[in-house]
């Protein structure tokens, strides 16, 4: 049985814990990859941090209800949540189109 992993309703995430996860530079290169809106596994993300603070940074990212973990036998496939980007529009799409200029 393919495991599940949890994200929060998006009606219970502040902005202020959307801002925490996004405050920093990790989680921005990778909210960067995400931009082009579609599904990423591990190796799509060129982060200067090991295997396990990589997961520390998209857990943070997940339990901040800014992205959509799949699992697919040993895979993890991450996306952005559209339910993240509904409810704090103005602010996420600054932020995508920030990361994806710097980059």
């Amino acid at each position: 049985m393919a495991r599940r992993l949890s994200h929060p309703d998006p009606q219970e995430v502040s902005l202020a814990e959307v801002l925490s996860a996004l405050g920093d530079p990790v989680r921005l290169r990778i909210m960067a990859v995400l931009a082009d809106r579609r599904e990423h596994v591990r190796g799509d993300f060129e982060v200067d941090v090991g295997p396990s603070t990589l997961s520390h940074h998209m857990k943070t990212l997940r339990e901040a209800g800014l992205t959509y973990h799949r699992m697919d036998g040993t895979r993890c496939f991450v996306s952005l949540r559209d339910e993240a980007l509904e409810r704090f529009p103005s602010v996420l799409n600054s932020v995508l189109e920030a990361c994806t200029t710097q980059s």
